[in-house]
């Protein structure tokens, strides 16, 4: 499927659903990674991530428009667009999208950083682990109170 495919894809989900018309610009975004799509504020575009049509198909992708569809018509109008909103809440359960995309399979989201650093106690020998790098100096074992050390893992 190509931009100008899920333009009148969108489009017509907003006359259909809302009853009103997108007039702005929809496009798949391939460097989405942990969302199925977003709304940007400022621009009023639609980004939809091709992954999940890959993935799911049609039907949850719909899910994933109306959801976007929901932060436009309520933003344009001055509402309550942001996910905790009961307005927000209330039009998405009315029109049928979903609060939450599946997650991608075969492990096209977001991936775990590796542990890299270690903090060791220098009094009782504790290890900590770590995934980003902290100053030692700020912190003290939680076991004994000691001064901790940092090496690279």
């Amino acid at each position: 499927m190509e931009n100008e495919e899920l333009q009148q894809w969108i489009e017509q989900v907003s006359l259909d659903h809302f009853g009103v018309p997108f007039t702005h610009e929809a496009l798949f975004n391939s460097r989405l990674t942990t969302t199925g799509g977003r709304y940007m504020l400022k621009s009023h575009r639609i980004e939809i991530n091709p992954h999940q049509l890959e993935a799911y198909g049609r039907d949850e992708v719909e899910k994933i428009i109306k959801h976007e569809l929901c932060h436009y018509h309520l933003h344009i109008r001055g509402r309550g667009y942001q996910h905790r909103d009961p307005e927000f809440k209330a039009l998405l359960q009315k029109v049928g999208g979903s609060r939450y995309c599946q997650s991608l399979p075969d492990g096209k989201g977001r991936k775990p950083l590796p542990y890299r650093y270690k903090l060791v106690c220098k009094s009782c020998g504790t290890e900590y682990l770590r995934k980003r790098k902290i100053d030692p100096k700020r912190y003290r074992c939680g076991r004994c109170a000691g001064k901790l050390g940092l090496q690279n893992i």
